[in-house]
């Protein structure tokens, strides 16, 4: 089955449902905590309220590889923006504990179907499935960067009037969702080989790489400014340090955008020593700004890249119909490392110092790249072994973009 041409209207329904999807979402993500913690909040309690979001992603994404060979990828994506107007909205009226873990278990479900479903959408047109989750990620970036500045002028009169703007947000975002083009439910091949789909070679190769572009992700969000504010950084210079790392990661998925053939290997072992080295040397350099920066602006290149090159390996390995289980895989490997990282250097920091549970933990990051060029060079030779009837395109080869 030949990828599909997108029309000019799903291009855009998909470029501008992941910019508004994020931006509310962006919002959220600064909006909460405060609402929470002004609520009288602990920090241990705001810390569990983004622990039941994370596990509500990683329980949901194990089963959307299932779900969309009953739904199409479009279902997921007016479902995530709709899950995601309930959080806000429900936030910018109570925050009673009950309603706030519901909206945080939402927010985590809203997750899981908006990534899974808009970037399997993408990789199913015409074009490098690298391309087309570079532009998707890419665009998310710029809301999911937009967001927390508008979320913080707002909060300044009230989280709530923060979350309301956030859910109005999402509600525009469902929109777009509805404008997808209908692809059908996936259709998985009657020989389809036996075993977990994520244990097979280039699969798994993509699914660690998603994990560590989802490890750095974690501690850019938790121990990068607890690092920062260790060495005295003021915190206006930690604000920019982080953001400094943010908008690499997004040049980061600019850079693959193009990449094909080889260049896709070479990005993916690129990217794990990038994201993961420069993790390590980053907790000695943060007490002088400028070195700190490079070396988050080199770590957010290679993770940038990891999140549009991982995922893309994945699909690339599988037959047509499987591409769906492929991303979910993927997102799955992703959203349980951005939730075990911080919890691996919190559980370090008992017997070590934090530099060298940093330095552990980014090695781990870097570790993929080991495997990955000899686990998709056998790929390649299976490849050319057997002849494969599936269409270029289909492979993710073609140089034409969507």
């Amino acid at each position: 089955m030949p990828r599909l041409r997108r029309p000019p209207r799903d291009v855009l329904a998909a470029a501008g449902g992941a910019c508004v999807f994020s931006f509310s979402l962006g919002m959220a993500s600064v909006a909460m905590p405060l609402l929470a913690l002004r609520s009288g909040y602990s920090g241990i309690e705001v810390g569990l309220l983004t622990a039941a979001s994370a596990a509500a992603q990683m329980a949901t994404r194990l089963v959307l590889g299932r779900a969309m060979r009953l739904v199409g990828d479009w279902v997921l994506v007016v479902a995530a923006a709709a899950l995601l107007v309930c959080s806000n909205g429900l936030l910018a009226t109570t925050a009673a504990v009950v309603p706030f873990t519901v909206a945080a278990i939402l927010q985590g479900v809203s997750r899981a179907c908006f990534w899974t479903g808009s970037q399997t959408h993408v990789v199913r047109g015409q074009g490098t499935a690298v391309g087309a989750l570079a532009q998707v990620n890419f665009i998310s970036s710029v809301g999911l960067l937009a967001g927390p500045s508008v979320a913080g002028l707002l909060a300044e009169v009230s989280a709530q009037v923060a979350l309301s703007v956030a859910a109005l947000a999402a509600l525009v975002a469902v929109g777009p969702a509805l404008l997808l083009d209908r692809l059908p439910p996936f259709q998985p091949p009657a020989d389809r080989p036996p075993g977990m789909l994520w244990r097979r070679p280039g699969v798994s190769t993509g699914c660690w790489a998603g994990s560590s572009a989802g490890a750095w992700r974690g501690l850019v969000s938790s121990y990068v400014p607890v690092a920062l504010e260790t060495a005295r950084q003021p915190g206006t210079t930690t604000g920019a340090l982080v953001s400094v790392a943010n908008a690499a990661s997004m040049v980061g998925a600019i850079v693959v955008a193009k990449v094909h053939g080889p260049w896709v290997r070479r990005s993916l072992v690129l990217g794990c020593l990038l994201a993961g080295l420069a993790l390590c040397v980053f907790v000695p350099l943060a007490g002088v700004a400028w070195a700190a920066a490079l070396a988050l602006a080199a770590s957010g290149l290679g993770a940038g890249a990891l999140q549009s090159v991982g995922p893309a390996v994945a699909t690339e390995a599988v037959h047509p119909e499987e591409r769906g289980e492929a991303i979910a895989a993927a997102g799955t490997f992703r959203a349980t490392a951005l939730f075990c990282a911080p919890l691996a250097v919190a559980s370090a920091l008992t017997v070590m110092p934090l530099a060298a549970a940093m330095g552990i933990v980014g090695v781990l990051i870097a570790a993929p790249s080991v495997t990955a060029r000899r686990a998709l060079i056998q790929v390649s030779n299976a490849g050319a072994a057997e002849p494969d009837p599936t269409p270029t395109a289909v492979r993710g080869h073609s140089g034409d973009q969507p």
